[in-house]
């Protein structure tokens, strides 16, 4: 009978015992549930923020090299414009030196008959004055 009672009392403690154990990993495997899973919950909110960010500069690469193209193309355009204005530049020049040269022929060949003109005026003055001297120097002899 004490043997029936000591045994008794040893399941009982040996199940007290295997209880508080099972409890104890009980609350440690729900505590730690708990961590993992608010940690889990935090990475992967990390990890969602992370692809927004992602896209946010995704987006914002697209656009800032649509600007660059725009900017690329206006760019082209004014260089554009500045070469046809300078062709259209030297080819003015162009023609306004050839007006130039036309001018100044025109100038010069116009000169050169009033020079001729002027020569034969002076040389016919010259011609009949001395017809005039020679004609006074006879009635004068």
């Amino acid at each position: 009978m004490y043997t029936k009672a000591s045994l008794k009392t040893s399941n009982q403690k040996i199940e007290h015992v295997w209880k508080t154990q099972q409890d104890q990993r009980q609350k440690m495997n729900d505590e730690y549930s708990q961590q993992f899973q608010a940690l889990f919950q935090q990475w992967e909110d990390d990890m969602q923020k992370a692809e927004e960010q992602e896209e946010k500069v995704t987006n914002m690469f697209r656009q800032q090299q649509k600007l660059f193209q725009q900017a690329r193309i206006v760019q082209n355009q004014r260089l554009k414009t500045i070469k046809q204005l300078y062709e259209q530049f030297l080819k003015s020049m162009h023609e306004l030196e050839k007006n130039n040269e036309n001018l100044l022929t025109g100038a010069q060949n116009e000169l050169k008959k009033e020079m001729a003109m002027l020569q034969k005026r002076i040389l016919m003055d010259t011609v009949s004055q001395g017809q005039i001297i020679c004609c006074d120097m006879t009635h004068c002899s």
